[in-house]
């Protein structure tokens, strides 16, 4: 039995609950990060481990190439709101850097969509 099967048990789930891994605290709001965010980490600097947990260390080695919240999730296997407060806790370290993937969409041109209604309603 390795140290990860002793926390997992097949038909409860993780021993730990995730309130537990966060130290009950929750995502913050003054970095917005969503499960889209991408998350890589700095590379060449020197790392301090005091206040990193397993988890941290675990986020630290998936992201040395982007991976999104979601992604670090379901690695972790732990809920998306706790990869969020983990990565806010690296962000703040400077450990990670983050990147929204994609620019706020604004909508489409109303003619375009009136254009292409016709021309479904003509086939």
């Amino acid at each position: 039995m390795t140290m990860d099967d002793q926390w997992y048990d097949e038909a409860a789930g993780p021993l730990i609950r995730p309130y537990a891994i966060t130290k009950g605290r929750i995502p913050a709001s003054d970095v917005a990060l969503d499960i889209a965010t991408q998350v890589m980490a700095l590379s060449g600097i020197k790392r301090d481990p005091v206040g990193l947990t397993p988890e941290h260390h675990a986020i630290l080695e998936l992201a040395e190439r982007p991976l999104s919240i979601a992604e670090i999730a379901a690695h972790l296997k732990v809920p998306i709101a706790v990869a969020k407060v983990l990565c806010g806790d690296l962000i703040e370290r400077g450990d990670v850097i983050v990147r929204s993937p994609t620019q706020p969409m604004k909508a489409p041109d109303r003619q375009l969509l009136q254009a292409v209604l016709d021309g479904l309603s003509q086939l």
